[in-house]
Parts: C-alpha cells; sequence; structure tokens
C-alpha cells in the first residue's frame, strides 16, 4: 500500500505549560499543583516549591518562545499543542479578576504562531490546577469548582476566540481514576479518597467539560472543542472467555469518560458499577442537560497497549505511565518499561473511531529516551537518535493504515517535540523531543538549543506529507 494522509492533515508536536514554560511565580502568575511535585505523579507533595523541582524552570519556553516557534516552523509545523496554566490567567482560581500580564502571554505566543501559519491546539486544563484550589476545596472534589472554570473559558474563549480554533478541555480526564492529585487536584490523599469522593470529582470535571463545550459555541460557533483521554488498548491475555470480559471491563473504565463526552450521557453500563460500589452520583437537575453539550472531536495520548486477564496470579502489573497494565509476552519495551506496540495504534484508532464516529486527533505519541549529544561531522552538535526515528515512523505507518480502514483523523502531535521535564518522574534525562535542550537533572545547562537528527527526518515527513514513510 502507498502511504496517505489526507490533504489538510495537521502535522506537529504538543506540549504542557508545566513542563515546559518555567516562570513558575513570574508576572503575577499562582502555584499550581506542579510546583510542589518535585518528583513527579508517583513523588512526595512538598509544602512549598523546592529546588529540585525541574518544572519551576522548565526550558523557560517563557522568555524563549519566538526562538521555539522558529524552530518548529522549521519543521514545517501546522499545528502546535500547548496548554494555558490556569494559574497563570487567575493566580488562585477563584480570582474575580484574571491576570492581565498571563492573558498578554498568550496573546504573544499566538501571534507568534500566526506569523508562521501555525494553528494553536489549546488544552485548557493540562495536570495544572491552581493550587489554592486544591488546598482550600480540595479540587474538583468540591462543585465549587465547575463555576470557577466557568469563568476561566469564558475569559480565555473571549480573549482569543479570533486567534484558537482547536481546544481541549481536559489532558487525560480518565487519568483521574488512578492520579486524583495530577489529573483533578484533589487534596486529599489517594489512600483516604472515598470513591464516592473520585467519582463525584469526575463528575464535575465532566459537567465543567461539557459546559466549556457550550460556552465555546455560543462565543465562537466556528470553534471545534474536543476531550482527551489516556489511550490504552486492552488486549486479552489469553482466549480464555473470562480474560476477554476482564479487556471490556477494563475499555469501559477507560473510555466511559469519552462515552459521556460524544454521547451526552452516562452509559447504562456503569450503573452496575456504581450500585457495587455503593456510590451515587450527585447530580443537579441542570446538569443531565448540560452533559448534553457533546464534543466536535475525539482525542488522545498513545504510548503503549496492556494485557488484561482475570488470573489473579498473572495480574501483576508492568511499568506504565499513569495507567499500566499487565505487560504483552510479545513485546519488547522502552528504557522506561513502556511497551512499544505501533499496531495497538491502528487498534485504538479504529476502536474509537467504530465507537464514536467522530473525527479523532492523535495529540500525544512518542519515544522517552536517555540522549546523547554528539558532535557531528560538521561540527554541529546533534543526537544521532535513530531509535526515535523508527519508533515514529512505525507509528505513523499503522496511523496510514488507520486512516486506510475508514478512520477520519484530524492529526498528529508527538508528544515533547522539544525537550521537557517528565510528567511521570520529573527527570530531564527522560528526553522525547526533535529539539535537544542543554538542561539536566541536577538543574546544570545552559538550555541552549540543537537539533536532533530526527529533527530533519519529521521536516521531510510533514513536507512529503507521510509519503515517504518506510513500511516494513
Amino acid at each position: 500500500m502507498s502511504i496517505k494522509f489526507p490533504e489538510g492533515f495537521l502535522w506537529g508536536g504538543a506540549t504542557a505549560a508545566n513542563q515546559f514554560e518555567g516562570a513558575y511565580n513570574g508576572d503575577g502568575k499562582g502555584l499550581s499543583i506542579q510546583d510542589i511535585l518535585p518528583k513527579g505523579l508517583r513523588g512526595p507533595i512538598t509544602a512549598e516549591p523546592t529546588d529540585d523541582n525541574m518544572k519551576l524552570i522548565g526550558i523557560d519556553f517563557y522568555h524563549r518562545y519566538k526562538e521555539d516557534i522558529k524552530l518548529f516552523a522549521e519543521m514545517g509545523f501546522k499545528v502546535f499543542r500547548l496548554s494555558i496554566a490556569w494559574s497563570r490567567i487567575f493566580p488562585n482560581g477563584d480570582d474575580k479578576e484574571p491576570n492581565e500580564k498571563g492573558l498578554q502571554f498568550y496573546d504573544n505566543v499566538f501571534d507568534e504562531l500566526a506569523k508562521y501559519g501555525i494553528e494553536p491546539l489549546v488544552t485548557i486544563s493540562h495536570y495544572e490546577t491552581p493550587l489554592a484550589l486544591s488546598k482550600n476545596y480540595d479540587g474538583w472534589v468540591d462543585r465549587k469548582l465547575i463555576g470557577f472554570f466557568e469563568n476561566y473559558v469564558k475569559t480565555i474563549f473571549t480573549r482569543y476566540k479570533d486567534k484558537v480554533k482547536y481546544w481541549i478541555t481536559f489532558n487525560e480526564i480518565n487519568s483521574a481514576l488512578h492520579s486524583p492529585y495530577m489529573s483533578a487536584g484533589v487534596w486529599t490523599p489517594k489512600e483516604q479518597l472515598s470513591k464516592q469522593d473520585l467519582y463525584q470529582a469526575m463528575h464535575h470535571e465532566l459537567v465543567a467539560s461539557a459546559l466549556a463545550v457550550k460556552i465555546g459555541h455560543e462565543i465562537n460557533p466556528k470553534f471545534k472543542i474536543g476531550c482527551m483521554i489516556l489511550g490504552v488498548p486492552n488486549y486479552p491475555l489469553s482466549s480464555m472467555p473470562s480474560d476477554v470480559i476482564k479487556t471490556m471491563q477494563q475499555d469501559r473504565e477507560n473510555l466511559f469518560f469519552a462515552d459521556i463526552h460524544v454521547r451526552g450521557k452516562y452509559p447504562r453500563y456503569m450503573d452496575k458499577f456504581f450500585k457495587e460500589n455503593n456510590i451515587e452520583v450527585k447530580m443537579e437537575p441542570e446538569e443531565e442537560e448540560i452533559l448534553k453539550n457533546t464534543v466536535d472531536f475525539v482525542s488522545f495520548s498513545y504510548y503503549m497497549s496492556s494485557c488484561a486477564t482475570s488470573d489473579t496470579d498473572k495480574n501483576k502489573k508492568g511499568e506504565g505511565n499513569i495507567i499500566s497494565g499487565v505487560p504483552n509476552p510479545y513485546l519488547k519495551a522502552s528504557e522506561w518499561g513502556w511497551q512499544i506496540d505501533p499496531e495497538g495504534l491502528r487498534y485504538i484508532l479504529n476502536q474509537l473511531y467504530d465507537r464514536y464516529q467522530k473525527p479523532l486527533f492523535i495529540v500525544e505519541n512518542g519515544l522517552g529516551a536517555v540522549d546523547e549529544l554528539i558532535i557531528d561531522e560538521n561540527g554541529n552538535m546533534t543526537v544521532n537518535d535513530d531509535y526515535r526515528i523508527n519508533y515514529l515512523n512505525d507509528h505513523l505507518v499503522q496511523v496510514a493504515d488507520a486512516i486506510e480502514d475508514g478512520v477520519e483523523l484530524i492529526g498528529y502531535t508527538t508528544w515533547g517535540c522539544i525537550d521537557l521535564v517528565s510528567a511521570s518522574t520529573a527527570e530531564f534525562k527522560k528526553r522525547y523531543g526533535f529539539i535537544y535542550v542543554d538542561r539536566n537533572d541536577d538543574g546544570s545547562g545552559t538550555l541552549k538549543r540543537y537539533k536532533k537528527k530526527s529533527f530533519n527526518w519529521y521536516k521531510e515527513v510533514i513536507a512529503a506529507n507521510g509519503a515517504n514513510l518506510k513500511e516494513k
């Protein structure tokens, strides 16, 4: 088969404010939950920001955005996914008036992207709930956050109505099941959090997301507003029927968030789960109507697949990002234990499109690895990251197959298109980018940018609209 991507396909890269912006307390910005999480999602929460938190400086995109966007333009990006730091706009989350300097920063970034014809794809809430909302309200457990979020989205939708077309409400919203602090700003420790409060918090996020869709379409009917889930397709570990049923249950656990975003109501299969776990989601009368404001597209991250089994002896979870499962014996893993499965991307694209018949958007995919900076034959500093090129090539070939299968796909943004701080481990040595940033886990480094070998490879892929990808 010849590789074909649709005309106008949006090629680009993805980032998150808390992992690359820096300037964590500059120009009126308040603290976010990330500013006291120096070791990533599995690490301890500190009382105050500490010097070992790599995210406080990130890669200083806040002051270097023109340089970085120029590099993205050189690669030929059609789209750039970034998030707005809620606490840069409303420092405490519940402030009456927004921070003008924060609003102006994103104006400047969007104007710079427009200069090069790059479409912004903006995540409204990407694991960076204002810290004050987490501490004072227990994050999304409190219904009041819906109103604070409503004020936030009205502010940014109105301000950027002519500069941004594509929006994502919450990053990987289903991750709240596994990391309630990171995903939903829940201050109560995970081991003390009841299932009732967890699902109530997620309900509030779902209502807020639907409300954002409603508000956005009223402010600008041309807005395209999507949801986002952490995409982890599940395979039965064996053909034993109980393993197939377990796989169905794990899929439902991950996908019920998207089901609500697309269908505008809770799926019936959750009735049994709620009953068995003594969960009664409290829903105000108007919220049932609000949920009917469904998304324009479904976006997702994809890094790995997992297996499911009903056999408790074999049900040992492997390494993963936030959601992990039983390792697949047929797959190899990355340096961080994430199983590499290009065909899984084709599978989940078909699974989601069959389920929803909505346009899809791959907004994260990539390989975290330890990169070695070297001097090439021309005397330039670079990284020979053929392993990254091979990983992305193999995944994109499967994307092309999914498009051939009939999947409607808007675009593809690689995660960490420029090196940034890892969300799961808060390390810098775990690099994803096409652009190497001179910064190390001990805080040393000049922050200078260098093009990796993959930089020119991706540039060529975009220029050829994927036609030069190599099939195996």
